[in-house]
């Protein structure tokens, strides 16, 4: 795991120092709230409905037990005794005090941890696959190319005040759990037929109020030129992109009004200036210094061969059916990858309460070498576990409210906080995906349902993703009443796709008994081995918009 560096610690000090006195400013009076909004954004301090949020960074998704210790105890601290973890691998807390987030800060900066990069025009926290060095398929671990990142934005001078905010995500794996191809700029990790290592770069991705899908520009670009490729793409942006209109300044809407093939031109053009200069040039002395910061922790020799692990799972039914939705193969023989779900029925979901965070946290230290990831999909996950220890761990999670056994079932749901914190939001979503949890608990159903992504956003914003959900549900406002519309057919992954809007939108009291009537639909049509996402793209949305408005 990265350890900061000296120039790590000074920064982060010394902006913790910085906001101390903006923070002391405001509370006199002498700043207004018009003039603080941009030194807070810098130090990821939003202004919600009831309260100040905090938006604190988990690069790449990875965190230390020690981190996660030191979370739980700010939240239990300074908030009210939880934090929400979000799609883009962050902690959010909801109601901290604004004269006590400098010390905040201060508290976080001790375990090397900030909020620098969550908000503001200038390149966020980059974001990766939560199964980093443990997937079967891995490439090499993205972390490493994640961290080099990281450092290469971190206050660049030329990106700090972009026209809009920019998302960077790294996958190395055939499968997409970063959902590259809806982020400003998403790389694919690949290695060539040499052995080489590359990069496949997609440009122009994003949902929100213009939902689109990323076009690939870099088809193989060199390790050693990442660094310059990159920089000239988000010149070309800051050059041209929109800064008269905010609903058209993210990259996507430059690379969809002059296409894909002029973008690649003009970047290209740029990476050639770029690389005559020969500053951007990445060393391999460099990225074998990172890499060192995330060599594989020491496993031990194991077999994959288990007789007490398949006797606990033919013994214990519930047991069986955690490990079958939450726990994945692993590279190394003998370990497992465990999901921890934060879907509980009827639980706003991506929610940890502080004492479940410091479960976690000693979970991951007696059994999972003191590390956790934060997922895409708001869960966490303990990447590198031993087979032999699962049922151990199980007992420990359920201990803790944490062992709800339907990771990539329908009640893993996807939600922003929407209306109950967020001034942006026009619908209430929490109350919503709780329902819809509650209507499918019954873990037999979700088994038959299979595989089934529902992701809700409470407004256009789009920050529960609801665009490249199997089935999208965004609530929107009608002179005051919360309506909720639902889109099928979207994925986040490798075959990305934009769901199509069924019709009219429904209220509130009638949304779960839409999203029943689309299952029950899809149960009906459904062919051997197909989840939701197949059948729907065998036989579109007729089927479906029939059902749904035969009443209407």
């Amino acid at each position: 795991m990265y350890r900061y560096d000296e120039f790590d610690h000074r920064l982060v000090t010394e902006r913790v120092e910085q906001f101390r006195g903006q923070v002391a400013r405001r509370l006199s009076g002498e700043l207004s709230e018009d003039e603080f909004k941009p030194l807070r954004l810098m130090n990821g301090v939003y202004l919600q409905l009831h309260a100040y949020m905090l938006r604190i960074a988990v690069p790449y998704g990875t965190l230390s037990a020690r981190q996660l210790h030191k979370l739980a105890d700010i939240a239990r601290k300074y908030d009210k005794g939880y934090g929400h973890f979000t799609t883009r691998q962050n902690l959010q807390l909801n109601w901290p005090a604004l004269k006590d987030i400098p010390a905040l800060l201060d508290e976080l900066a001790s375990v090397e941890m900030h909020c620098i990069q969550t908000s503001g025009n200038c390149i966020r926290n980059v974001t990766s696959d939560h199964y980093a060095g443990a997937a079967t398929d891995e490439v090499e671990d993205p972390r490493i190319i994640s961290e080099i990142i990281r450092q290469w934005s971190t206050f660049h001078p030329e990106f700090s005040f972009l026209p809009r905010k920019f998302k960077i995500a790294v996958c190395a794996t055939k499968n997409d759990r970063a959902a590259i191809k809806v982020h400003d700029i998403g790389i694919q990790i690949l290695k060539n037929a040499a052995g080489e290592i590359g990069y496949e770069v997609w440009v122009g991705g994003g949902l929100g109020r213009t939902p689109i899908i990323g076009k690939k520009i870099g088809d193989f670009i060199r390790r050693e030129d990442l660094l310059a490729y990159l920089e000239a793409t988000l010149r070309v942006y800051n050059m041209q992109g929109r800064r008269d209109n905010a609903y058209k300044a993210r990259i996507k809407i430059l690379v969809h009004e002059i296409g894909a093939d002029e973008m690649k031109k003009l970047v290209e053009e740029e990476f050639a200036a770029v690389k005559t200069r020969g500053a951007l040039q990445l060393p391999d002395e460099e990225v074998e210094r990172i890499r060192a910061y995330f060599a594989p922790p020491a496993f031990e020799p194991l077999s994959d061969a288990t007789p007490e692990l398949d006797a606990a799972i033919a013994r214990e039914p519930d047991f069986a059916n955690w490990v079958k939705s939450n726990v994945q193969p692993h590279r190394v023989p003998g370990y497992a990858i465990v999901n921890v779900s934060l879907k509980p029925i009827g639980k706003p979901p991506g929610d940890a309460t502080s004492d479940q965070m410091d479960a976690v946290a000693d979970i991951a230290e007696k059994y999972a070498f003191s590390e956790i990831r934060v997922a895409h999909e708001q869960n966490l996950c303990l990447a590198h576990v031993r087979k032999r220890d699962l049922h151990a761990v199980w007992q420990a999670l359920k201990a803790a409210d944490l062992a709800t056994a339907n990771v990539g079932l329908i009640t893993d749901q996807i939600a922003c906080p929407g209306l109950d914190y967020c001034n942006l939001a026009n619908a209430r979503s929490i109350s919503v995906a709780e329902r819809i949890s509650e209507r499918f608990a019954d873990l037999k159903l979700q088994h038959e349902i299979g595989r089934l992504h529902i992701n809700t956003s409470g407004c256009i914003n789009a920050c529960g993703h609801h665009h490249v959900g199997h089935i999208g549900i965004l609530g929107v406002d009608k002179k005051g009443v919360e309506y909720y519309q639902v889109t099928l057919g979207g994925a986040a992954d490798e075959t990305a796709a934009v769901g199509d809007i069924v019709g009219p939108a429904f209220t509130e009291a009638e949304i779960v008994d839409a999203v029943d009537t689309i299952v029950k639909t899809y149960l009906d049509i459904r062919k051997d081995g197909e989840i939701f996402l197949d059948t729907y793209r065998r036989v579109g949305v007729q089927p479906f918009k029939e059902k749904l408005y035969a009443a209407h």
